[in-house]
């Protein structure tokens, strides 16, 4: 694994480039190169099958066009029904973001009430449920779907007060169902990385005595650890980033130029 090759990012739009300010943030000396399957998000709404078809097709993508050391599924519902897969099949190591997320909340919460807000498709499979459980047996879990949330931010509509109304209805059980105590839940999980950048709603209705935790920064951990084993981290003084997106790229390029505060050019990717 040599060290001067770059990190590869995956993720069905743009919600993986909040891991991947994370990662640029905690390992400056990594190049890294994003790829964004703008043209067939959202993956939360299709059929396992399909998200582990296009997962395979990123990974090839990838591999063939940016020699990564290591790969980061920065996405949720594809780690939930595809890492094993694509595990399986690569020459490189393959990260995902659904047990780093789960460890995030375990060290988050003080009740063992660990809520998760995610994809239909990332509920469906019980993934956070089982890497909540086989880290603590004793955790309670209580999952939500949120179909719309992903569309919104990809609309650019991340802080409406539609986006609001519709984190407060998804909220709403975590908060009160079933609950001896309330709220219900002491942690919230954002099983998307696309929620974080919904975290100021999310915050302002969970209330101030509900922690709100995402995957990036364990992530981040994970990935420092993969390479450090190997003999891998990057000792280079400066690092190059490269941002791909299939379909549309005007909307990740306005989402990477706020989050990284710089005006960042979006390649063109065909994946096949």
């Amino acid at each position: 694994m040599p060290s001067d090759r770059p990190i590869g990012v995956f993720d069905s739009g743009v919600g993986g480039l909040t891991v991947l300010k994370e990662l640029r943030k905690q390992l400056p000396g990594e190049s890294t190169v994003y790829l964004g399957d703008e043209a067939r998000m959202p993956y939360g709404e299709r059929e396992a099958a399909e998200v582990v078809l296009f997962t395979r097709q990123a990974i090839r993508w990838l591999a063939a066009n940016a020699d990564p050391k290591l790969v980061v599924v920065a996405c949720n519902t594809a780690t939930a029904v595809a890492l094993e897969v694509v595990r399986e099949e690569s020459g490189v190591p393959i990260i995902g973001v659904v047990r780093p997320g789960a460890a995030a909340a375990l060290s988050a919460t003080s009740r063992r009430a660990i809520g998760v807000l995610a994809t239909r498709l990332t509920v469906r499979s019980g993934a956070y449920y089982r890497a909540l459980r086989d880290l603590d047996p004793l955790v309670d879990v209580l999952q939500q779907p949120c179909p719309t949330l992903v569309p919104l931010i990809e609309a650019g509509k991340a802080r409406s007060e539609e986006a609001r109304a519709a984190v407060r209805q998804y909220m709403a059980p975590l908060l009160s169902e079933g609950a001896v105590v309330a709220p219900g839940v002491d942690t919230v999980l954002l099983g998307c990385t696309h929620y974080p950048l919904m975290r100021w709603a999310i915050e302002e209705i969970a209330g101030p005595s509900v922690r709100v935790v995402d995957s990036a920064t364990t992530t981040t951990l994970a990935v420092r650890e993969v390479l450090a084993s190997h003999g891998a981290l990057s000792r280079a003084s400066s690092a190059e980033h490269r941002v791909f997106a299939t379909g549309e790229r005007e909307r990740p390029r306005a989402v990477a130029r706020a989050m990284f505060e710089e005006d960042v050019e979006v390649e063109e990717a065909t994946l096949s």
